[in-house]
C-alpha cells in the first residue's frame, strides 16, 4: 500500500484533527448527504497541490479554512498531510516514508513542507509526477467530475490521457526548457543591446587607436628618416670643415711667410728712398690691409646673421605649410605661378641693387607678399607668427646695418686701393732706383692679395658650413623632443641605398640638393605627425578594457546561443519522445476503453480519436453568377498539437455522439475510460467520489467487478452510497455530522468485523 495515512486538521468541516489509516486495497467512505464525506477527496487534491479553489468548491483560500459555527470557533488555518510509502523508491527521496503537508492561512499564504521541511509548490509537484500524480487529477474524480473527462475539451482530454500514461514528467521538462529557452532568447537580447550600447564608442576608441599606431608608424619612420638625415649632414660638415682647414692652413702660412718678406722688402725701400712718398705708401699699404681684414670680419658676421635669417624664414614657412595644409581647398597653379614671378621680381631689383635699404624694403615685400598670398588662397587666418617675424625684421636690420658697413668699407678699400695704384704709378715714375724694391714689394703685396682671396672663399665656405652646423645642432634638439634621446644615436645608423651600403666618402660628394630634398620631406613628416598628435596611454588602456568588455559579450553570446540550440533540441526531443509515448499510450487505452466499454454495455465499441483543431481559412470560389467570391472553409491546422475525440457506438442503438447518451449511458462511459486510463499506467491510487451514483443494480455489480480488478494495480479510496461497491471494500469509514457543524469519522475493518460476528 502506497498510501498509508491521511490526517486533515481544520480543513472545511473537519473542526478537529481526524486521521484515516489505509491499510486494505479497497477504502471506502460512506455517509449521509452534508455529512462532509466529499471533504476527504478535496483534502487529498489540496494536499497534493491542486492550485484551483473552484475544483474544490471554494471562492478563495480562505474558504477551505472551518468558518465556525454557533458552538465552534472558526480555525486561522486548514493543514492536510498525507503519508506515502516510499520502500520501492517510487518517488526519488532516500526515505522510506515521505510526508506531503500543505497549510493556507486566513490571509491566503500556502505552505509546503516534505517531512517537515519547507518547499516550493515546484518541488511538490516533481516529486509527485515522478510517481504518475499529476496536476489534471485524473487520478482523483470527485463528486459530480465523472462526466469531465467526456465534456472536456480535445485538448484538456489530451492532458487527462497524458497525465494518466505518465508523461507528465516529460512535460515538466518540457516546459522548464521552453521557460529556459525564453529566458535565454531574452538574455541574448540583453547581451546584443549592451554590444550596441558599447558600439559606438568601441568604433570611436578604434579611429583613436588607429591613429595613435598610424601616429607610432610614421614616428618609426621618421626616426629613420631623420637618422639618415643627421647621419649624412653630419658626416658632410664634418668632412668639409676639416677639408678647408686644413685648406686654409697653406694660404695662412704663406700669408705669414709673406708678411715677413714686405716687412724686408719695406725695410729696403724705406733705405733706398726716404722720401714722404714712400712713407705715404707704407701707410697706405697698411691702411689696405688694415680695411680688408675688417671687411672679412663684416662678411663672416654676414653670413651668420643670413643664416639666422634662413632658419627664421624656414620656421615661418613651416608653420604657414601647417596652417595651408589645414585649408580643404586646393591652390589653383596659376595663382602660384603670380606669387613666384611677383617674388622673383623683387629679388632680382634687390640683387641688382647696391642699395642697402633696398635689400631691406625687398625682404620685407617678400614677407608681405607670401603672407597676403595665403591669406587669399586659404580664406583663413595665417598661423601666428608674429615672434619669429618680429625677430627676423631684428636679425634682417642689423644684417642691412652689416651690410652697410660692409659697402662703406668695401668703398673705403676701392678708395685706398685707388691712392696706393696712382701712388705706386707716381713712384715708378720718379725713381727708377728704387723700382727693383718697389717691384718687389708690389711682388709681395699681390701674392699676399691672392692668398687673402683664397682665405677669404675659404672662410666664406666655412661661415655656410657653420650657419649648417648650427642648422643640424637645431634639428638635433628638435629631434630629441620628437623622437626621444634614440635620435642621438644616429651616428651608429648604417644606411643602404639600393641594397648598397652608403660610405663617407659617397656622403661627403654628394649633391647638396638631394639633403635639402630630405629636408623637405622631413618637414612635412613631422607635420604629418604632430597633425596625428602622441600616443595616448589612457585612450589605449581604455581600449583595451572596452574591447575585453566586447570580446567578453560576444563570448557570452555565443555560449547563449550554443544553450538556444541545445535547449531547441532537447525541446525537440522531449516533444518527439511525448508523442511517440502518447501515440503509443492512445492505441492501449483505446484498446482496453473498448473492452471497458464492452463490458459495461454488454457490447458495442469505443474509439479514441486524434484529430488536430480546425481553423477557418479564405478560400476563393465562385458563386452562381460565375464571379469570384471569397468563403469561409475549416481547415486542419498542421502545426497545432492534436486532441483526443471519443467515438461510441451502444449496442442494439444508433447514437452518433456523446451528446446523444444518458446519464447513466455517460457515467459508465466515463467510468470505462477512466479505468481504462488507469490499467495502461496503473496511479498508486485512485480516488473516486460517488462515481458509481447512477448505476442501477445489474451494473453496479459489473462496476465492482471492475473495482476488484483495478484494485490488484492501484490502491483505492471509495466515497460511495452504493451497497454493492461497500462491500467490495476492506475498511468502510464513515462520516458524521452533529449539530456543531463538525464532520466526525468513525472507521470498520470487515476482515475483523467477520471474525467478531463469527
Amino acid at each position: 500500500m502506497y498510501l498509508k495515512h491521511l490526517t486533515i486538521g481544520g480543513f472545511k468541516s473537519f473542526a478537529k484533527k481526524s486521521e484515516l489509516e489505509f491499510s486494505a486495497p479497497i477504502t471506502a467512505i460512506v455517509g449521509p448527504n452534508g455529512s462532509g464525506k466529499s471533504n476527504v477527496a478535496e483534502s487529498f487534491r489540496f494536499v497534493l497541490g491542486e492550485q484551483s479553489t473552484k475544483g474544490m468548491r471554494a471562492k478563495k483560500g480562505a474558504d477551505l479554512i472551518f468558518n465556525g459555527s454557533d458552538s465552534t470557533s472558526r480555525g486561522n488555518k486548514a493543514s492536510v498531510s498525507v503519508q506515502l510509502d516510499n520502500t520501492k523508491r517510487v518517488f526519488p527521496m532516500d526515505f522510506d516514508e515521505i510526508e506531503l503537508e500543505r497549510t493556507v492561512h486566513r490571509d491566503g499564504q500556502n505552505e509546503y513542507l516534505i517531512n517537515g521541511s519547507k518547499v516550493r509548490l515546484k518541488d511538490v509537484q516533481e516529486l509527485l509526477s515522478a510517481a504518475n500524480i499529476g496536476s489534471t487529477g485524473h487520478h482523483i474524480i470527485s463528486q459530480g467530475e465523472a462526466d469531465r473527462i467526456l465534456s472536456a475539451a480535445a485538448k484538456e482530454r489530451r492532458e487527462m490521457i497524458e497525465d494518466a500514461l505518465g508523461l507528465k514528467v516529460f512535460q515538466y521538462k518540457k516546459i522548464e526548457s521552453e521557460k529556459k529557452l525564453k529566458k535565454t532568447t531574452e538574455n541574448i537580447e540583453k547581451v546584443q543591446s549592451l554590444r550596441r550600447e558599447v558600439a559606438p564608442h568601441l568604433k570611436f576608441l578604434e579611429r583613436q587607436v588607429k591613429k595613435i599606431e598610424r601616429s607610432i608608424a610614421l614616428r618609426e619612420e621618421l626616426t629613420n628618416v631623420y637618422a639618415e638625415y643627421l647621419k649624412r649632414e653630419d658626416t658632410y660638415i664634418a668632412h668639409h670643415s676639416d677639408r678647408l682647414k686644413l685648406e686654409r692652413q697653406e694660404p695662412l702660412e704663406k700669408l705669414d711667410e709673406l708678411k715677413e718678406q714686405l716687412i724686408k722688402a719695406k725695410k729696403v725701400l724705406s733705405e733706398s728712398e726716404n722720401d714722404e712718398k714712400s712713407g705715404e705708401l707704407v701707410t697706405l699699404e697698411e691702411q689696405i690691409s688694415a680695411t680688408r681684414a675688417k671687411r672679412q670680419t663684416l662678411l663672416r658676421k654676414s653670413g651668420q646673421l643670413e643664416g639666422q635669417v634662413s632658419f627664421l624664414e624656414r620656421r615661418i614657412r613651416q608653420a604657414q605649410e601647417k596652417s595651408s595644409s589645414e585649408s580643404e581647398a586646393p591652390i589653383p597653379i596659376g595663382e602660384v605661378k603670380k606669387i613666384l614671378a611677383a617674388i622673383e621680381s623683387q629679388v632680382d631689383k634687390a640683387v641688382k641693387s647696391d642699395d642697402p635699404s633696398l635689400l631691406q624694403r625687398a625682404l620685407s615685400d617678400v614677407v608681405h607678399t607670401f603672407k597676403k598670398f595665403v591669406q587669399n588662397a586659404s580664406g583663413t587666418a595665417v598661423v601666428n607668427t608674429d615672434t619669429e617675424e618680429k625677430e627676423l625684421k631684428d636679425i634682417a636690420k642689423e644684417l642691412q646695418e652689416n651690410e652697410k658697413d660692409i659697402v662703406n668699407i668695401s668703398t673705403k678699400e676701392e678708395k685706398l686701393t685707388t691712392q696706393y695704384n696712382e701712388l705706386k704709378t707716381s713712384i715708378e715714375a720718379e725713381s727708377l732706383e728704387s723700382r727693383e724694391a718697389e717691384r718687389e714689394v708690389f711682388r709681395i703685396v699681390g701674392e699676399q692679395r691672392e692668398c687673402e682671396n683664397i682665405v677669404q672663399r675659404i672662410d666664406d665656405e666655412l661661415s655656410v658650413l657653420e650657419r649648417d652646423r648650427m642648422e643640424f645642432k637645431r634639428e638635433l634638439q628638435e629631434a630629441v623632443t620628437l623622437i626621444g634621446s634614440g635620435a642621438s644615436q644616429y651616428f651608429s645608423f648604417e644606411i643602404v641605398d639600393d641594397g648598397t651600403l652608403v660610405t663617407n666618402a659617397m656622403i661627403a660628394v654628394e649633391e647638396r640638393t638631394k639633403q635639402r630634398e630630405r629636408r623637405r620631406e622631413l618637414e612635412k613628416m613631422k607635420i604629418r605627425l604632430e597633425e596625428l598628435g602622441g600616443a595616448n596611454e589612457d585612450i589605449e588602456k581604455e581600449y583595451k578594457e572596452v574591447k575585453g568588455r566586447d570580446e567578453f559579450l560576444v563570448h557570452e553570446i555565443a555560449d547563449l546561443e550554443a544553450s538556444v540550440t541545445k535547449l531547441e533540441e532537447l525541446i525537440k526531443e522531449l516533444t518527439q519522445q511525448l508523442n511517440e509515448q502518447f501515440v503509443a499510450g492512445i492505441d492501449k487505452i483505446g484498446a482496453e476503453f473498448n473492452r471497458f466499454f464492452a463490458l459495461m454495455f454488454g457490447g458495442g465499441e469505443a474509439k479514441l480519436l486524434r484529430v488536430k483543431p480546425k481553423i477557418k481559412q479564405k478560400k476563393k470560389a465562385e458563386d452562381e453568377f460565375g464571379e469570384e467570391i471569397e468563403i469561409d472553409e475549416e481547415v486542419e491546422d498542421e502545426e497545432a498539437q492534436e486532441g483526443i475525440e471519443l467515438s461510441v457506438k451502444l449496442p442494439n442503438k444508433k447514437v452518433t455522439g456523446l451528446d446523444m447518451l444518458s446519464g447513466g449511458e455517460r457515467a459508465l462511459t466515463s467510468i470505462a475510460l477512466i479505468f481504462a486510463m488507469s490499467q495502461i499506467n496503473p496511479p498508486l491510487f485512485i480516488i473516486l467520489d460517488e462515481t458509481d451514483a447512477a448505476l442501477d443494480e445489474a451494473n453496479s455489480r459489473r462496476y465492482g467487478d471492475m473495482i476488484e480488478a483495478l484494485a490488484q494495480k492501484s490502491q483505492l479510496i471509495l466515497i460511495t452510497h452504493n451497497r454493492e461497491t461497500m462491500s467490495r471494500a476492506g475498511i468502510l469509514y464513515g462520516v458524521t455530522m452533529g449539530g456543531d457543524g463538525v464532520s466526525k469519522l468513525l472507521s470498520v475493518k470487515f476482515d475483523e468485523a467477520v471474525a467478531v460476528a463469527k
